[in-house]
């Protein structure tokens, strides 16, 4: 990937790769997504149906079954306010749940928050453009870009793949480390940006966090990093 790889925020008018499992991904060519991804015992079960049931139910009185194929396209026609509320309803709950900080929480040990450090900046640069992250007790945030819509999901099963493998070696423990699916949002507009540049910043002391329990970066952007689509 040359230096000059340029961002861009999402563009409804251009090609769009929609890959559902257990959570959709969307991901489109060089545009900035916003991902977590979470260890495999950071939200408990109770938690999880509630909030799918409750989800399920508020898209249902907006007329949209999620079952069906393109539910997701119908929601992006509904009303901006009912989007918003849809996301401070379940996607802020979600992450707020994250940072109660269920589970073991190895993470917070630093010795195991680098190994996925490593691993995130690893290939920076080359196979992908990673701006900001924080690694959290038992979750990651990052905010990155990619050369091709299919970049994104190869190269978060491959960093969670290798890290895994080299926690549970630490940990002399074996089986599975993070949760299958992960969350991703592709970035909306420059302002979306910087918000959720803050979000990962402040994310720490949302949850209490002391300094040494979490690791987090922020990359300063090169004035050739402009986005390519900004109105």
């Amino acid at each position: 990937m040359p230096d000059s790889f340029p961002f861009r925020v999402y563009d409804r008018d251009d090609d769009l790769l929609i890959v559902e499992r257990k959570l959709p991904h969307w991901t489109q060519t060089g545009t900035l997504a916003f991902i977590t991804f979470r260890t495999w015992d950071s939200m408990p079960a109770v938690v999880l149906r509630q909030w799918f049931a409750e989800k399920d139910q508020w898209l249902h009185e907006q007329g949209i079954d999620r079952d069906t194929a393109n539910w997701r396209a119908q929601f992006e026609r509904l009303p901006l306010t009912l989007q918003n509320d849809y996301h401070r309803q379940f996607s802020d709950r979600w992450h707020g749940q994250l940072d109660d900080c269920h589970g073991h929480c190895v993470l917070k040990e630093n010795e195991y928050a680098q190994l996925v450090v490593d691993s995130l900046k690893h290939f920076a640069g080359d196979r992908y453009e990673l701006t900001d992250f924080v690694v959290m007790p038992n979750h990651v945030h990052l905010l990155a870009a990619f050369p091709d819509a299919r970049a994104m999901l190869k190269q978060c099963e491959s960093w969670k793949h290798f890290t895994a493998t080299q926690l549970n070696r630490r940990l002399g423990r074996s089986g599975r480390f993070w949760q299958q699916d992960g969350f991703d949002h592709l970035v909306r507009s420059v302002e979306q940006f910087e918000y959720l540049r803050q979000y990962i910043a402040q994310n720490p002391t949302k949850a209490n966090l002391r300094a040494g329990e979490y690791l987090h970066e922020s990359k300063p952007l090169k004035p050739e990093h402009a986005f390519r689509n900004q109105k």
